[in-house]
């Protein structure tokens, strides 16, 4: 049986999430260096049961604290997920396949996430090169939940979920190719907002894919340290095409038409299993109860369809990982020494469709387009499940497993992903329920391209009417 592994404690970090911690700082309640000492300890309490951390930067933090820089969150301690760049660091990504160079510059998305104020004591783990939805690499890492170790923290943002989670920071990096951000925030009880796309800076290198799907973001606690993120972020830059987010802070007043999926049937059994179904039919309950209207309709995608033309793009991405080392991290790879059997498999798959990655491309952007369209034009929000399963136990998308295997169970449980990384609409994890285990259930909201603002005032609300537990309660 696991156990629950909670960092808060009796120190200068207390229960506070980031806005209230920036503020304890502004007021002289409690001290940068204080908090980042906090930190520092809590992360050395709970690491051993959680394994998050991939690198640490302890010493630097410490003299950060020091000098002080203003934002936000000004002298808030964070992480930073480990396939992104800081300065003097190594980028490993989940891997032992490359020997990563110290990055010569932060990414434009990290200076981005700093000039929030934060400080950072460390790069987190990750499952490896980012593709499947745990970390669980026996020669580096196998990242545990702090809600229960015998189940995993969801990937790829898998560290950075359970140093947040288990109370170690208020906040962290996160990034989203097919549900990144949204997974872990729903294995661990957080909020993950995956934005419009070009919201916030890309992640460095994918600039140039054909349709970019990866977004960066951040985990947190408290909606409210979400948005105030947001609004501090497009601060420092701002994307002209795109309506202003601004500082969402109160909840929302306008009440709107949701629709949310049936239970897609598989057989004699539904696609979510009954925990997962049970949320969203009260997650409905509970949005006409405060005056939304709420329809559950058929889902409006050939799955089967759409998860093939995805797997042929994600391959793409996977097949440049591996066979293209120096351009995509700045070293040649071994695939020797690559442990992970999706990511070699997810190559290898590509390398048997090359001719067909435009038309799936082409053939995703129109599912994508078709599909919001009809949704769009019903209805304001859309609410799905954020996984159709449960949090699994560590094993359930183990490196070893063979790749038709880990591919089926990847693309099933998280079936109502990866669309939106196609079409670039926001979509937000916000944990509204819990499994007859006590583990935590997400549930997705999305809205149309550039609505950011509109999930973080709805998020707001149903935060405010059904407030989740945290790991210390």
């Amino acid at each position: 049986m696991g156990n629950k592994i909670n960092a808060f404690g009796d120190d200068a970090l207390g229960t506070m999430d980031a806005t209230a911690l920036a503020e304890a700082i502004t007021a002289k309640k409690v001290s940068v260096q204080e908090v980042t000492e906090a930190a520092i300890a809590r992360a050395e309490k709970v690491n051993t049961a959680i394994d998050g951390i991939a690198v640490k930067m302890y010493d630097d933090a410490r003299k950060a604290a020091f000098q002080p820089k203003g934002g936000i969150f000004a002298g808030v301690p964070t992480f930073v997920k480990d396939n992104d760049y800081i300065k003097g660091y190594p980028t490993q990504r989940g891997s032992n396949a490359f020997v990563s160079k110290n990055a010569k510059s932060n990414s434009k998305y990290v200076n981005q996430f700093f000039s929030t104020g934060v400080n950072c004591i460390g790069k987190t783990t990750i499952p490896e090169f980012g593709f499947i939805c745990s970390t669980e690499n026996e020669k580096l890492n196998i990242t545990r939940n702090p809600w229960n170790t015998d189940y995993t923290t969801g990937g790829s943002s898998s560290g950075s979920a359970a140093m947040v989670a288990s109370g170690v920071v208020p906040i962290a990096t996160a990034n989203d190719g097919a549900g990144s951000t949204r997974i872990p925030a729903a294995c661990c009880g957080l909020v993950g907002l995956k934005s419009t796309r070009k919201r916030v800076y890309y992640m460095q290198g994918t600039e140039t894919l054909p349709v970019n799907i990866a977004y960066q973001g951040v985990l947190t606690r408290s909606v409210r340290d979400t948005a105030a993120f947001y609004a501090a972020a497009e601060q420092y830059y701002y994307n002209k095409k795109l309506p202003k987010i601004g500082h969402v802070q109160a909840p929302l007043q306008k009440r709107l038409k949701i629709a949310f999926f049936e239970n897609l049937p598989e057989g004699k059994q539904g696609h979510m299993d009954t925990d997962t179904f049970r949320v969203q039919l009260e997650t409905a309950q509970l949005l006409e109860s405060l005056g939304h209207q709420v329809e559950m309709i058929k889902v409006p995608i050939n799955i089967e369809e759409t998860t093939v033309h995805y797997i042929t793009y994600y391959g793409f991405m996977a097949y440049m990982s591996v066979n293209f080392g120096r351009l995509a991290h700045g070293s040649k790879v071994d695939k020797s020494k690559v442990m992970d059997s999706f990511t070699l498999g997810l190559a290898e798959t590509f390398s048997n469709r090359k001719s067909k990655l435009f038309s799936s491309i082409r053939a995703l952007t129109k599912i994508a387009r078709q599909a919001e369209a009809d949704i769009n034009s019903k209805y304001d929000v859309l609410m799905t499940a954020v996984s159709t399963k449960c949090t699994p136990e560590i094993g359930y998308f183990a490196p070893n497993l063979p790749y038709d295997e880990v591919s089926w169970r990847g693309s099933d449980f998280a079936t109502y992903l990866p669309l939106f990384n196609i079409s670039g609409a926001p979509g937000i994890s916000l944990p509204l329920g819990t499994a007859i285990n006590n583990m935590p259930i997400g549930v997705q909201f999305v809205a149309p391209f550039g609505e950011d603002r509109l999930l973080l005032e709805l998020a707001l609300e149903l935060e405010a009417a059904k407030p989740w537990k945290l790991i210390f309660e």
